[in-house]
């Protein structure tokens, strides 16, 4: 099913509605679908070279506001809702990520995971449902989806500018390597900046 979903992605990135369905796709990615938006960005930023800062926006105006969907569940929906999303995509991982979010140190290692979620393959939909479920401090919530989704979705479209079809086995092999590597260097510059001022 998952398979038949991708190939579907692929489809629609040469669709002469593409933007809309980019749109939907990275909206709905934040709190429900299964596959990552990168799927239609790469096609796209490929057969539209002069376009990928446009394409790279509307991927990440609508993955933040599909996260803020995400947020909503779990602060109100969540045993409608939230549950159901949990135990479909693995809720295991799902009550270390409510502990991280809700513990004492909160607003920062909250931010962290949010981060890390929304830069790298992890479940960026579980943390926006557990977000919301903790009730993290909102504001705080929007600027690192904004940072994270807006780092990973122009980096993906910039690199499928540059390097054309290349791109894509580059960063089936690559990509977790690399995203790990970024993040983890984001984090050290964090954790310095939030030592020195705090």
């Amino acid at each position: 099913m998952l398979k038949k979903i991708y190939d579907k992605c692929l489809d629609w990135a040469g669709h002469r509605f593409a933007n809309s369905i980019l749109a939907v796709v990275s909206f709905l990615e934040s709190f429900i679908f299964p596959i990552p938006t990168d799927t239609m960005i790469i096609p796209m930023v490929i057969a539209k070279k002069n376009e990928f800062i446009k394409i790279s926006l509307i991927a990440i105006i609508f993955s933040v506001l599909g996260a803020l969907v995400g947020y909503l569940i779990g602060y109100i929906f969540f045993n409608e809702l939230g549950v159901k999303i949990f135990e479909f995509f693995g809720s295991e991982n799902a009550n270390i990520f409510k502990e991280k979010l809700a513990s004492e140190n909160g607003l920062f290692s909250g931010a962290l995971i949010i981060f890390i979620a929304g830069f790298t393959p992890l479940p960026f939909k579980i943390i926006t449902i557990t977000s919301g479920f903790v009730h993290f401090n909102i504001l705080i919530f929007i600027t690192v989806c904004l940072i994270s989704r807006g780092l990973r979705f122009f980096l993906v479209a910039y690199l499928s500018y540059k390097y054309g079809a290349n791109v894509g086995p580059f960063l089936e092999k690559k990509g977790g390597q690399w995203t790990v590597v970024i993040s983890g260097i984001i984090i050290v510059i964090a954790a310095i900046i939030f030592i020195v001022y705090k």
